[in-house]
């Protein structure tokens, strides 16, 4: 799979795949970045990426004749290219949408700096937007990466064992279960005795159990839809 980044600074994205699981699946050929900026596009001596809002109001806005050309730049060379604009607004980015997204051909994410983009682009371009949470950050750069690394782990050969996207949070509406290692000098305080006494079919159990309460301390709205879809019987 590809992915395109189209930023000011790509200085802040590319060390990221300079280590760990994903340099290996860069290095084989499973996944492949590279990057847009928008200020090649720009047409003036200055190469102005930036332009007040129309109306007023604080912060300036992405220029939306350069980002246009860019993008248009990307869509001429890669016709199949899938646009995914993060923004704030946007609905919030799950792992149901990694696993779909990452039977794509080419991802291209768009990462807003300034006070944003220009809802003319956002309406010509996004195939999708998506956010990471209620919070604002300086720019676009960090969630484009979080979704990046969400998606390159759903892609066949990424992880050295797949089977560990099976029992992972939000594989399911209930969180991950608490997981410890083996008995080692970190002994003040023990794993629980079910995990060690290799009685497969227990600890499957108690882990249901610890990832049942988890899940309520931690996150009372995946309880309840757990609840609701017959996930969890009801307390007595």
């Amino acid at each position: 799979m590809k992915f395109s980044f189209v930023t000011l600074f790509e200085s802040l994205i590319r060390p990221y795949f300079s280590e760990s699981i994903l340099k290996r699946a860069l290095e084989k050929g499973l996944i492949e970045i590279d990057f847009y900026n928008p200020r090649e596009d720009a047409t003036d001596r200055y190469k102005k990426v930036d332009e007040y809002q129309a109306g007023g109001g604080a912060g300036l806005l992405m220029k939306p004749d350069v980002l246009d050309r860019t993008l248009s730049r990307i869509q001429k060379q890669s016709p199949e290219a899938y646009f995914i604009f993060m923004l704030p607004v946007a609905k919030p980015f799950t792992q149901q949408d990694a696993k779909r997204l990452s039977a794509k051909e080419h991802l291209v994410l768009v990462s807003g700096r300034y006070e944003g983009i220009d809802e003319r682009i956002i309406e010509k371009w996004a195939d999708e937007l998506f956010s990471i949470g209620d919070f604002i950050l300086t720019g676009g750069e960090l969630p484009s990466l979080c979704v990046v690394d969400a998606v390159s782990r759903n892609i066949d050969g990424v992880l050295g064992n797949s089977d560990s996207l099976e029992v992972e949070s939000f594989e399911t509406p209930l969180l991950e279960a608490p997981a410890f290692t083996k008995p080692n000098l970190f002994e003040k305080s023990k794993a629980p005795k079910e995990y060690l006494k290799g009685n497969h079919s227990k600890i499957h159990d108690l882990k249901v159990k610890l990832s049942e309460c988890k899940t309520k301390y931690f996150r009372p709205d995946l309880y309840q839809k757990a609840k609701t879809i017959g996930r969890i019987e009801d307390e007595k």
